[in-house]
């Protein structure tokens, strides 16, 4: 048993007055509301059946674990880049309003590249195969803190909710997709 759980809202007011960018972004606190969405997350799963916590390296995701680790009892036993935010500019050098172009492109072509065609973002079938190799590292029954759009590639469904959670089994079969990394 695996449970997915979206990291909880992120403040990035500091960010923003202090000019950060790309990838620096994820330095990001939880906000006010974060902080309380992972907590009522953390007191949801007290009795899910986990004996372990693992996260995303991103800031959001570690604190939405923290306080999940809090409320449940249970070990945060690891970071895994491999669940890592999705990147929307390989080059990692992206602007607000880049990432923002990025995302709308990427959800008109339902998270594939157009064929014959190749963009700056991460596919989801990149995102996907990622995550399985993550996921398949740890011993289940765990949950993962991760990212709406890592959920969205196991699911298919787009708008996934902060500290939202999705019961995931690991698939027989493992992707052929490359992973998507930074040049």
């Amino acid at each position: 048993m695996i449970l997915l759980v979206r990291h909880g809202e992120a403040d990035g007011t500091q960010l923003d007055a202090e000019g950060w960018w790309g990838p620096a972004r994820d330095f990001a606190p939880l906000s006010a509301r974060g902080v309380q969405q992972a907590k009522e997350a953390g007191r949801r799963l007290r009795d899910c059946g986990a004996e372990r916590i693992i996260a995303s390296p991103m800031t959001r995701a570690l604190q939405t674990a923290a306080l999940i680790a809090a409320e449940t009892h249970l070990p945060l036993t690891a970071v895994d880049v491999d669940l890592r935010e999705w990147l929307p500019d390989n080059t990692l050098t992206w602007r607000s309003t880049q990432a923002l172009a990025a995302i709308d492109d990427c959800a008109r072509h339902n998270g594939t590249w157009p064929p014959g065609e190749t963009r700056t973002w991460e596919p989801h079938g990149s995102v996907r195969r990622r995550a399985l190799d993550a996921l398949r590292r740890h011993p289940a029954p765990l949950i993962a803190v991760c990212h709406s759009v890592v959920i969205e590639a196991f699911t298919g469904s787009p708008n996934i909710a902060h500290c939202a959670i999705h019961p995931f089994t690991l698939p027989d079969t493992h992707p052929t997709d490359e992973v998507f990394l930074p040049r």
